[in-house]
């Protein structure tokens, strides 16, 4: 049975950070903004895919990769980083401040643990002032591996020197949820980007529409 946990890690995109801006980016550059979810769906693939295959390359390679793909090759390298650009403006989610405060003020210790890199998501967080509750950001390149293999959420377990039996894994993806849940965290997701929980993934402890649901659901369980 899952206990309360003393440690929060989040991931970062679509979880904690919107991607909906860069739809007009990809109008900008040709693109039909309706692509975003394929493309980073193609990112998400293409990341796990090196990692299986023994390899790792990081989130702005693979993205700029999978956009050069979904245009067939037509774009321009510059019109690529005009789009990934973009990342240093995108927003957070609505519910990931009041999330991370409800965390924060029952005395959670919050930290990200991101596909993305270290520099980008610190930036992030201190651009959208969630670096008030959220102190650390581990990227799965120390770990020389995308999500969701045990072994990037051993390291992260590691870099805070936790228990797993103590740390929760909060996302919007159930892949992530079910990779943590194999690796022996507690697990919380947000339906709001998915909708339903796929039954081929191990269940999360916690379900809720969004992330503030989610927060008071792990804050709920028994100590």
């Amino acid at each position: 049975m899952a206990n309360r946990p003393d440690t929060v890690l989040f991931d970062v995109v679509e979880t904690l950070m919107s991607l909906e801006p860069l739809r007009e980016r990809f109008a900008a550059v040709g693109l039909a903004p309706e692509l975003l979810a394929r493309w980073f769906d193609r990112v998400l693939r293409d990341g796990m895919a090196l990692s299986l295959a023994g390899d790792y390359v990081p989130f702005p390679r693979v993205a700029a990769a999978a956009l050069h793909t979904l245009s067939g090759g037509e774009l321009g390298d510059a019109d690529v980083e005009h789009v990934l650009a973009g990342f240093g403006e995108l927003p957070p989610q609505p519910d990931a401040e009041p999330a991370a405060r409800e965390l924060a003020g029952a005395g959670v210790q919050l930290a990200c643990l991101t596909n993305g890199t270290e520099h980008g998501t610190r930036d992030f967080l201190a651009r959208t002032g969630l670096d008030r509750t959220i102190e650390t950001v581990i990227s799965v390149a120390e770990a020389g591996s995308w999500k969701p293999p045990a072994r990037v959420y051993e390291h992260a377990l590691h870099h805070l020197g936790r228990r797993a039996a103590g740390t929760a894994l909060v996302a919007v993806h159930a892949f992530d949820c079910h990779g943590a849940r194999r690796a022996g965290l507690t697990t919380g997701w947000a339906s709001r980007h998915e909708g339903r929980y796929p039954d081929i993934f191990a269940a999360p402890d916690v379900a809720g529409d969004d992330l503030v649901e989610v927060a008071r659901g792990l804050l709920a369980l028994p100590g």
